[in-house]
């Protein structure tokens, strides 16, 4: 998985999660990325620096500097605790979707037994009849995720926890 910076053409800067840069060329060339802020479909990376480790006595930390494109004009990155553009508002119908999906994340997370890494295998068992039926979550890779679905598996990824800074 790989994160990316994007802004949209009315400037609204935003990230997104993708499987790789490549995923990100399809989806974003096929219409299918969007600004949350106002829908736009004219999305594209923002400039970004790479996360730089520096030692500040209390252990190491990542800052990522990131430069932001603004009516094609480069924004360079500003010092940590500041911020170029004020943070987007999200509108009633955003915050409630996100509310939906927080709802959503809880109760999978209070509804199921967290079977860890052991979740394919665990999938598998209850599917096969070797184990009972329950409602569990747990950790698969893409390739385990894949099996599974390809051998009738029924399983779902569960949603990412709103940002409420995107």
């Amino acid at each position: 998985m790989i994160k990316f910076s994007l802004v949209c053409d009315s400037g609204h800067s935003f990230e997104s999660w993708f499987a790789n840069g490549a995923a990100y060329d399809q989806q974003a060339e096929g219409g299918f990325v969007h600004c949350p802020i106002c829908g736009s479909a004219r999305v594209t990376k923002a400039i970004m620096a790479p996360a730089i480790a520096s030692h500040l006595g209390r252990g190491f930390e990542t800052r990522a500097a990131e430069s932001r494109v603004i009516e094609g004009e480069i924004i360079p990155p500003q010092p940590a605790g500041t911020n170029a553009l004020p943070p987007a508002l999200l509108d009633e119908q955003q915050h409630a979707v996100r509310a939906m999906i927080g709802a959503m994340r809880a109760k999978i997370l209070t509804d199921t037994i967290d079977v860890g890494k052991d979740f394919p295998e665990e999938a598998r068992k209850m599917h096969e009849g070797e184990s009972p039926e329950r409602p569990i979550r747990g950790e698969a890779t893409v390739e385990e995720a894949h099996a599974l679905i390809e051998d009738g598996i029924k399983i779902m990824a569960v949603p990412a926890a709103p940002d409420e800074l995107n």
